[in-house]
């Protein structure tokens, strides 16, 4: 086993490098630090995590909305 560079959308994010039997991820950008130093079976299952870590990140445009409070509302 080597070590292997783990990349997403084309960036690398992370390698995993050999740990007694298995591989042990190391971030290297900040968005995937919550995998840093965890280990996987194989460089495929690091690859499927970095996809569910960064898939769980991403903040839908429509949550961003905030809503409309410029009316003012008379009381009568």
């Amino acid at each position: 086993m080597n070590k292997q560079v783990i990349e997403f959308g084309g960036e690398a994010v992370g390698v995993v490098v050999p740990d007694a039997d298995r591989l042990k991820f190391v971030a290297v950008k900040y968005h995937v630090w919550d995998l840093d130093s965890r280990h996987f079976r194989s460089a495929d299952e690091a690859r499927v995590a970095v996809r569910q870590l960064m898939a769980a990140q991403t903040i839908r445009p429509a949550a961003l909305r905030v809503p409309d409070t410029s009316a003012v509302y008379a009381v009568a």
